[in-house]
């Protein structure tokens, strides 16, 4: 068991975020997180996280996984005192922190991501594990390797209610098994280099490259821009969003701004 108090970590934050679909709610203030074949209970109460795992799984997996060693309130306090709106965003989501995801899978939730909502999102994703993914423990399963993927079909995918996104995933899956897109010189790139990259697959557009760049790369200049950031930056900021003073961590200040605005839109 590992407790952490840091005010700059959050696991309802970084759970309604948009970031992560596996994790889930478990019962109150309990929450599980499914990741690469290993899962995670973990409790936040009164400030405090607790995770259920050994030292040793804390720091071979989960401190690197949580971005752990990063200093987020460095990225909070460099959040201009002028600009009142970013102020309260970030003071309402200081908790969030850009977790390092699995490049595969991030590509995979973000084509299902398309023109769907949060809920349906999670859904869909454990569907595709349950049906195609390993078994890690009695009900819970590891997200599908492209292997796993390789010989599904179109219409098996629609039947999990993936709709028109099942053609992009089952080509897209094929370009990574041919090795026409290489995930390996993906991890390599710069992030210019990786969205010119990702946008080689099919389903792949500017804003899905973004969120996989982010939250699948650690990209941290990637600014994800959908339908709710779009609102916000022609509401607030009549679209002159001063990307240039938050160069090295735009995308935590994306987050900052896409949780405060889903959680009052939604609740």
């Amino acid at each position: 068991m590992i407790k952490i108090k840091n005010e700059f970590f959050s696991i309802k934050d970084i759970w309604n975020s948009g970031q992560c679909f596996r994790m889930h709610p478990i019962g109150e203030d309990k929450y599980r997180v499914v990741v690469k074949g290993k899962c995670l209970e973990m409790e936040e109460t009164q400030g405090e996280v607790v995770l259920f795992c050994t030292k040793e799984e804390f720091q071979n997996v989960w401190e690197d996984y949580f971005d752990l060693k990063e200093d987020y309130s460095v990225f909070f306090r460099n959040v201009s005192k002028e600009d009142r709106y970013l102020q309260r965003a970030a003071s309402f989501g200081k908790g969030i922190r850009i977790l390092k995801q699995d490049l595969w899978e991030m590509i995979i939730s973000f084509i299902i991501s398309t023109q769907n909502n949060i809920k349906r999102i999670r859904k869909c994703i454990d569907l595709l594990c349950k049906t195609y993914g390993k078994e890690i423990q009695e009900g819970i399963y590891a997200f599908p390797e492209p292997e796993e993927l390789k010989n599904v079909t179109e219409e098996e995918l629609r039947g999990l209610g993936l709709g028109y996104r099942s053609k992009y995933i089952v080509k897209t899956t094929q370009l990574i098994i041919r090795q026409e897109v290489s995930l390996e010189e993906i991890k390599r790139m710069d992030y210019q280099e990786a969205k010119k990259e990702l946008q080689k697959l099919t389903g792949v557009g500017e804003k899905v490259a973004d969120c996989v760049c982010l939250f699948g790369l650690h990209h941290f200049d990637a600014f994800p821009v959908d339908t709710h950031i779009n609102q916000v930056l022609e509401r607030e900021y009549g679209n002159q969003f001063p990307y240039e003073i938050y160069k090295g961590y735009r995308g935590v200040i994306q987050q900052y701004i896409f949780y405060y605005d889903f959680m009052r839109e939604n609740h």
